[in-house]
């Protein structure tokens, strides 16, 4: 086959798939893009890449380079999701840092808008998007890992420089501009190895002796030990088992007793994170939502199989953490108190947390 007949395939097959989107918004005006993409069995990337050369521009080069041209576009709204959670926080784009280790690219951004832990191995798309809504177009920088999956998107608002966004893709604009994305799968994830094959009394030291919550993971890896696999055999003093509902009760008690909270919420290339009150708490569904000013979280609480709360020390003393999981043993979402390196963990947060009766062993396990 032919270049030119390859490119003629891939856009006849992107055209097809825009008419069946198209079909359904048809259908079902209201359903959102990971949605449709779910009912029309292809990733979220691929639906969006259909649209390059109508309502998409694909971006060249490195993510890195696109994230570290943000901030003179000013106030946007950054979206970090998960399956069962949506994270969105207003800022700026300041101050991002990039770096690697032996193959790991990572990035980061750390201010009191836009907090963010980047895992750049997995950013492999980039595009430009405008979305036609019942307000208007809307515009965004939307990212996908190779196999399609949406990493992090970074959405204008009316406070943001308009302009220099447009400069942004002009610049960025790749060449190829044929729609359509090639995806290339993820290994399926492999499962825990049987208890008896852990160091159990070696984890448990290594847990107590920690100094640093950055450490916690390195730790499971060289124990070669799971999650919640380690929270259910390292000892009910360290990791303990609570209520579904304790994620809302956590939000609720936050901002009855105006306590200033961490939310964690990431996917395998990003996490992100606010810092802050909670306001507006508010059920919709299947779904609770904080809906403050700067921040929203919408948390799918019926896709919620399991909650923990787990104390990790730290030389700063212990940090104490709500860790909400789904059926599939994924984070979905991880609650803390406000808290920075070298000042202690809030006490009120612990009350909070304290609060929220643990599940007794027969329930729990």
């Amino acid at each position: 086959m032919t270049d030119t007949e390859t490119v003629a395939k891939k856009t006849d097959a992107a055209r097809a798939l825009r008419e069946a989107y198209a079909a359904l918004k048809a259908e079902k005006p209201e359903m959102r893009v990971r949605d449709a993409a779910r009912d029309l069995s292809v990733s979220e990337g691929e639906l969006v890449a259909a649209a390059v050369g109508d309502s998409v521009v694909r971006l060249a080069g490195e993510a890195e380079a696109v994230l570290g041209a943000l901030e003179p576009l000013g106030e946007v709204m950054a979206l970090t999701r998960n399956e069962n959670c949506v994270h969105e926080r207003k800022g700026v784009y300041m101050g991002g840092q990039f770096s690697r280790h032996g193959a790991m690219a990572m990035g980061l951004f750390v201010n009191p808008d836009i907090d963010l832990r980047l895992f750049m191995n997995h950013w492999a798309h980039c595009f430009a998007v405008t979305e036609e809504t019942r307000i208007g177009p809307r515009k965004s920088l939307q990212f996908f890992d190779k196999a399609g999956g949406a990493i992090h998107k970074i959405y204008l608002t009316d406070k943001s420089e308009t302009a220099a966004y447009d400069a942004l893709v002009a610049e960025r604009r790749d060449a190829d501009q044929t729609p359509g994305m090639a995806v290339v799968a993820y290994d399926p994830p492999q499962g825990d190895r049987p208890d008896s094959d852990i160091d159990w009394d070696g984890l448990r030291s290594a847990w107590e002796n920690l100094q640093d919550t950055h450490d916690f993971f390195p730790m499971l890896r060289k124990y070669k030990v799971g999650r919640e696999q380690c929270f259910r055999k390292v000892g009910a003093d360290l990791a303990y088992r609570v209520g579904n509902d304790a994620a809302r009760r956590v939000l609720d008690m936050a901002r009855d007793e105006d306590c200033e909270i961490m939310v964690f919420v990431g996917n395998r290339g990003c996490i992100q994170i606010h810092t802050g009150p909670v306001r507006k708490l508010v059920e919709h569904g299947p779904w609770y939502n904080v809906l403050d000013p700067k921040f929203n979280l919408h948390l799918r609480e019926d896709r919620i199989a399991r909650t923990w709360v787990t104390r990790k020390p730290t030389s700063d003393g212990v940090v104490t953490a709500l860790e909400v999981f789904d059926d599939e043993g994924e984070l979905i979402a991880t609650f803390f108190g406000k808290r920075k390196p070298g000042i202690p963990e809030l006490d009120l947060w612990r009350k909070i947390v304290s609060a929220v009766p643990a599940m007794e062993a027969a329930h729990a396990a």
